[in-house]
């Protein structure tokens, strides 16, 4: 090497030092809090069909109108807006829905108890979540069961552990060995004792949220709580053009509180809406207003989310399909009209109707994942773990999932056009005829130049044999093995954490077990 040369490999591996620590710090778990989309949008539709579905969603709510059940004050708070109420059937004047939209802000920040933790909604933010609602566990060691606070507990310390899920998330799984008016307790003690990262409340009742709020007073301090936001919960339409009381008792506890939700329509194509792309995103765009117009009423300024589930069914059997073109197509239309709201987004995540953790999970999740990080969400339920529809949180998927939100958060930093990523030094170094694997500024940056796969298997076959001849699923079974036994638990004010136990357990004392 020249003198002249000597400066630049120095120059090279000081920026190659940097780029390890960097790889080692988001393997230790302490990677960017949420992801920062340096991408293009995909849009799908001209202002003109933008403005078309808008306009189909305003005769909507004119002509037909949303049910608003169960709720007296949602009744009597529209009816004072200017809307038409008619026992339970609501119906909005043009316009005004949207116009009650306008106060919810465009972007909000959701605080961690570990202040590092915190996470932005909204803008060119990314924020991957948990699998939720999922009353089964899955795993190869025992295969599909009813989820136990065990299970849930596990499910939040593998996403605390890994760097890049973002939040804690919800229900990350059903703990159906407790008592169902009780079990959110230990959910979101769990959440708050066994992680740092931000969490989701309770929402299947108006008292169960009010709980959430109270434990997170506890932790928070109550005037944070009311000046900050501190939890985003999701709120899901009854569709078709339902919203229930049980959905509106939570939506107004969360807002009252200055607690963001996530109003999104719950949607199988074909059986929730109409089979069509944009009859379905006309009625997701109903909703959605609907929905947000009752948060703002209750609280002007409340933080909340423009959210769509999305799927569709199988005409045959009636089954829901994941990973499917007129559900990307949809999840890009909605996107487009959530900017358009000036609201942050919710959809996608790593969806399958497969049984197991194999070809069809990952192809189907893919399929569905990818157009997620190009329609613009910002915040990403059901981002890892997700099996069988839904209705099962998997240990092996939970691995691989992860994996790919590794991925996704490398692809979304976009091409780096630095001194170091021209790469100009490694074409004076290497000149025609050499190769680069050696030279100073690949040596610099190996380590942290391509997105290494945790899970997947590159080396030879005959490697692979001498190994054991294992399939993914069977290393992301020792995966998540090896995360759990290296689990720490966060520290935690030894006061709050006793104030918590002394909540929960004052709370337990004072009803009886109950099924509903």
């Amino acid at each position: 090497m020249t003198d002249e040369a000597a400066p630049t490999a120095d120059r090279a591996q000081r920026r190659g030092r940097e780029a390890r620590r960097a790889a080692r710090a988001e393997r230790g778990g302490l990677a960017a809090p949420f992801i920062t989309r340096n991408l293009p949008l995909v849009e799908v539709l001209s202002r003109e069909g933008l403005e078309l579905i808008e306009a189909n969603a305003d005769l909507l709510l004119e002509e037909i109108g949303i049910e608003f059940r169960g709720h007296a004050r949602a009744l009597t708070l529209l009816k004072d807006a200017g809307c038409d109420v008619r026992g339970e059937r609501v119906r909005f004047p043009k316009g005004l829905a949207r116009a009650l939209c306008a106060s919810a802000p465009a972007r909000y920040t959701q605080h961690a108890r570990n202040p590092a933790r915190a996470v932005e909604i909204g803008g060119k933010a990314t924020v991957f979540a948990p699998v939720y609602g999922s009353p089964f566990v899955h795993d190869l060691d025992r295969g599909r069961r009813y989820g136990t606070i065990e299970d849930f507990r596990n499910f939040v310390k593998l996403a605390y552990l890994n760097p890049f899920m973002h939040h804690s998330g919800g229900t990350v799984c059903e703990p159906v060995d407790l008592p169902v008016n009780k079990r959110h307790l230990d959910m979101v003690a769990a959440h708050l004792t066994l992680s740092d990262k931000p969490i989701m409340g309770s929402v299947t009742h108006p008292e169960r949220a009010r709980d959430t709020v109270a434990m997170l007073d506890i932790v928070f301090g109550r005037d944070f709580v009311r000046a900050n936001t501190v939890c985003t919960s999701l709120i899901n339409a009854n569709s078709p053009l339902v919203w229930d009381a049980a959905m509106l008792g939570a939506a107004e506890a969360y807002a009252e509180a200055n607690q963001a939700c996530v109003v999104t329509p719950f949607i199988l194509s074909g059986a929730m809406s109409p089979v069509t792309v944009a009859g379905t995103l006309t009625q997701v765009l109903a909703e959605v207003l609907a929905g947000v117009a009752f948060t703002q009423l209750v609280r002007p300024g409340a933080p909340v989310v423009f959210g769509t589930f999305v799927s569709t069914l199988s005409m045959q059997s009636g089954a829901p399909t994941f990973g499917t073109p007129e559900a990307a197509l949809a999840i890009f239309g909605a996107g487009q009209l959530a900017r358009r709201m000036n609201l942050p987004f919710r959809t996608g995540g790593s969806l399958t109707a497969s049984k197991l953790p194999d070809a069809q999970a990952a192809y189907e999740s893919a399929q569905t994942l990818l157009p997620t990080l190009q329609a613009g969400a910002n915040f990403v339920l059901h981002a890892a773990g997700w099996l069988e529809g839904g209705l099962a949180s998997s240990y092996e998927k939970f691995m691989m999932d992860c994996d790919q939100l590794g991925m996704m958060q490398k692809l979304a930093a976009g091409i780096d056009l630095s001194e170091n990523g021209q790469a100009f030094e490694a074409f004076r170094e290497v000149g025609p005829g050499g190769h680069f694997l050696g030279c100073a500024h690949t040596q610099a940056n190996f380590e942290a130049a391509f997105f290494r796969s945790a899970l997947a298997d590159n080396n030879s076959v005959e490697q692979w044999e001498a190994e054991g001849r294992r399939d993914m699923a069977q290393r992301a079974n020792a995966a998540w093995k090896a995360e759990l036994a290296r689990y720490e638990a966060p520290p935690l004010d030894p006061g709050v954490e006793a104030a918590l136990a002394e909540f929960v357990a004052r709370k337990k004392a004072s009803m009886p077990d109950a099924t509903h």
